[in-house]
């Protein structure tokens, strides 16, 4: 991974993400016809000057059957033994008014490649607890073969039953400390 960091516009210091009151998650066509959603209930997320770094726990994710979270932790898709985490490390973060857009390694199923990022920039504003804050929202699309997630089954029309693109999102609240 790049050591070199770039930041325009981002504040500096240290910030910690408030798990209360942010979500890392993902959502994915299904049999052309609806967008499945995840999130993943354990992770952490940090901007320490200028660098924005986060992991989830896979065995976290969380969807509605209990099933599919379990398919989730296999070889299919996550592979959770092998590969416990999925990361993203920033290399450059440039803010242009409340737009952001954030450059970076994602790490999934044991393969980095490189994403981008973008969104909303919000803050810093003073809490009620007299806290610093700030809040990200990020997304970006990732082809999920490229990660080597490839499970498909084929529809009655021959069609796949899941899209290839997958939204990868992050809702960050982050404090100073």
């Amino acid at each position: 991974m790049s050591t070199a960091v770039q930041s325009t516009g981002v504040p500096t210091g240290t910030w910690q993400v408030d798990t209360v009151h942010s979500s890392i998650g993902f959502a994915v066509r299904y049999t052309g016809t609806i967008t499945f959603k995840g999130e993943f209930g354990d992770f952490d997320a940090s901007l320490v000057d200028g660098r924005l770094e986060g992991a989830a726990r896979v065995a976290s994710v969380e969807v509605d059957d209990p099933n599919l979270a379990g398919h989730l932790q296999t070889p299919d898709f996550f592979d959770a033994e092998q590969n416990p985490e999925l990361k993203f490390v920033s290399t450059e973060i440039a803010r242009d008014g409340d737009r952001v857009t954030a450059h970076g390694e994602l790490t999934l199923k044991g393969v980095t490649k490189p994403v981008e990022l973008t969104g909303t920039f919000a803050g810093p504003i003073t809490d009620g607890y007299g806290k610093q804050r700030i809040g990200l929202d990020l997304e970006t699309i990732v082809n999920r073969h490229d990660f080597g997630i490839s499970w498909n089954m084929d529809l009655p029309d021959g069609s796949p039953a899941l899209a290839d693109d997958v939204t990868v999102t992050a809702n960050l609240a982050l404090v100073q400390g």
